[in-house]
């Protein structure tokens, strides 16, 4: 059985497989599961790494730190670390929206390919996906320099 993967605005239509389709679209839908737990796990080490800087830092008392420079340069990487951390936001935002964009596209390529079945409501796939083609930017890893959109 073929399709065609094409609306009015688009141009020419590519004929399509509905099998192939359908994998295509598990196989977003799976690329966005991936990218869920991956955010998980970013979001599970990050936790861990900031309770560890916090027991580090809070393990350099003033009077350490008084008396020693180099307890004073380790407490100031320790901060500035931290501030590092801002690498977190930036790659979960991208795994969101990556996951969006997916989504979108797996959704969108079901409704034109497949359609839905007779008394079935469409699905909504307008406006899924993000706005935006990049929901970060990043030029540097220095305090205020990240960008978010």
């Amino acid at each position: 059985m073929q399709s065609t993967l094409n609306t009015p605005d688009e141009g020419p239509a590519v004929p399509v497989p509905v099998m192939v389709a359908a994998e295509l679209q598990d196989c977003l839908l799976m690329a966005t599961h991936d990218l869920h737990r991956l955010e998980g796990l970013l979001d599970h080490a990050t936790d861990n790494l900031l309770a560890r800087f916090g027991e580090a830092n809070a393990l350099l008392t003033e009077a350490l730190v008084a008396e020693s420079s180099e307890l004073l340069a380790l407490r100031t990487a320790l901060r500035s670390a931290v501030t590092e951390l801002q690498f977190h936001d930036m790659a979960t935002q991208l795994i969101s929206h990556t996951c969006l964009t997916l989504q979108a596209s797996a959704f969108r390529l079901a409704a034109q390919v497949m359609g839905g079945d007779e008394g079935e409501d469409a699905a909504p796939v307008d406006g899924m996906a993000p706005e935006r083609p990049n929901p970060v930017a990043q030029r540097e890893m220095a305090a205020g320099s990240v960008e978010l959109f």
